[in-house]
């Protein structure tokens, strides 16, 4: 156990704490039993350090923060770590690449039942499931899912702007003020167009080439070692997968044809659909329904984005086509906290079942939206609100 400490201070010692992303404040680390999950490089494992940071003295042995994969737990189980932290008077357990270790649900379901003194987080893939796993750990877990950097966050991050997060309510009502507000510390459209490219991972570090070979990676990581890990997927068919997802990221977003997909992957209708889910889980897609409420298993999406236009600019052979790029930044920005359908024949997106987006360019007028209640335009290439059209990075603000 000594050497997990030791191995834990010295990533302490290299977090930065210059700047906390605002989704950490929202967690409530107090909860017994946390589960903290998003896809590799979103940042899980340095807002977990730079919590550990902020709260705890250095030195302090009552809590320990230690890796899943590590070397130490192929000789040691994690039961036995327990036991001797909690005997040593531990209180605070972060355990991070939980779902790399075998059976992890049914020793943390115990550790939960047999330690009630000790807090406990766990984080992993967006893939881990607190119901699917050798334990139901869904009346014990609170679970938080972290995303890659809003267009608010790219801001902070890389160029040093502060700005607060708004909600959607408050956006809608008042994007005149916020327009304001953010023209008067920075050009929004230059900056929104290089985010689009470079901005929604924490790690670029200005070249572009190395950045997108970096999501490449955590795409073939994804694919290769975590979905056959926790999906049961035979490794045999992580090619076809990744085939699908090729394909789907040349293509614009189109209303599904599952027969044109079954030809150009070569998979069948029932894996493809199982393909989708599995990926979505892992936040390489993101799939719309028409009406979520009445969504059946393995039932058809009505469309398909790409998780984020930094993963959709990384995947194509040829740029992606402008359209393409609006409407997944407009998804993956407002399906982080609300609920997005495919708006069919009115608008592009539903939103909460309340509002109703059309996306486009700055020439976009109300045409397809007219007399629909509740109703805007999120227009690229645009300073400022007029009425209901409203520029487009605007929904980078919500968190």
């Amino acid at each position: 156990m000594e050497k997990l400490f030791q191995l834990q201070n010295r990533l302490l010692d290299r977090t930065p704490m210059q700047i906390v992303r605002e989704c950490a404040k929202s967690i409530n680390w107090d909860t017994p039993l946390l589960s903290i999950r998003g896809p590799k490089g979103v940042g899980k494992s340095t807002i977990i350090l730079q919590h550990i940071r902020s709260t705890f003295p250095k030195g302090d042995r009552s809590y320990l923060y230690c890796k899943l994969d590590s070397g130490y737990f192929t000789n040691h189980s994690l039961s036995e770590l327990v036991e001797k932290f909690s005997m040593n008077g531990g209180k605070y357990l972060f355990l991070d690449e939980v779902h790399k270790y075998e059976n992890w649900s049914r020793e943390v379901k115990d550790i939960y039942d047999y330690y009630p003194d000790l807090q406990v987080v766990i984080s992993g893939s967006s893939l881990l499931s607190i119901m699917e796993g050798d334990a139901d750990l869904s009346r014990r877990c609170v679970s938080h899912d972290i995303q890659g950097l809003s267009f608010r966050e790219y801001l902070q991050f890389y160029k040093k702007i502060q700005l607060p997060a708004y909600t959607l309510e408050h956006i809608l009502q008042h994007a005149g003020n916020i327009c304001s507000e953010v023209n008067s510390v920075c050009k929004p459209v230059a900056e929104f167009h290089e985010y689009l490219k470079v901005g929604y991972y924490p790690y670029y570090q200005r070249n572009q080439i190395d950045y997108y070979d970096i999501i490449e990676q955590v795409i073939n990581y994804i694919i290769d070692e975590e979905i056959p890990r926790i999906c049961k997927v035979e490794l045999s068919n992580t090619r076809k997968m990744k085939a699908l997802l090729y394909v789907l990221a040349q293509s614009e977003p189109f209303e599904v044809d599952m027969n044109r997909l079954s030809v150009q992957s070569g998979l069948k209708r029932e894996t493809i659909l199982n393909y989708l889910q599995h990926m979505q889980k892992a936040k390489l897609l993101n799939l719309l329904y028409s009406d979520l409420k009445n969504v059946k298993k393995l039932q058809k999406p009505d469309k398909i984005f790409v998780s984020d236009p930094n993963m959709l600019n990384a995947l194509t052979e040829i740029p992606a086509k402008v359209g393409t790029i609006r409407e997944t930044f407009a998804v993956n920005q407002l399906s982080a906290l609300h609920e997005v359908e495919y708006g069919r024949a009115q608008g592009d997106f539903r939103v909460d079942g309340r509002y109703v987006f059309e996306v486009g360019g700055e020439d976009k007028d109300y045409t397809q939206i007219a007399d629909i209640p509740n109703s805007y335009i999120l227009a690229d290439n645009m300073e400022y609100a007029t009425g209901h059209k409203l520029p487009l990075w605007l929904i980078g603000l919500l968190y």
